[in-house]
């Protein structure tokens, strides 16, 4: 004889599984501190001045 399910226990867990999934792909995607994107910044625009620094004119 199977094991008995419950079936409402077997939904809401899948439903908090897939939930969990989400919010892990969310903190990958968007959880970034302010720090870190301050220094991306700065580090963006140090890069640019660099390059444009470099330009010849026409």
């Amino acid at each position: 004889m199977g094991e008995i399910v419950n079936l409402n226990r077997a939904r809401k867990a899948r439903d908090k599984a897939k939930d969990k999934a989400r919010a892990a792909a969310n903190r990958a995607a968007h959880g970034r501190t302010a720090a870190e994107k301050k220094t991306a910044r700065t580090e963006r625009e140090r890069a640019e001045r660099h390059i444009d620094g470099h330009k010849r004119e026409d």
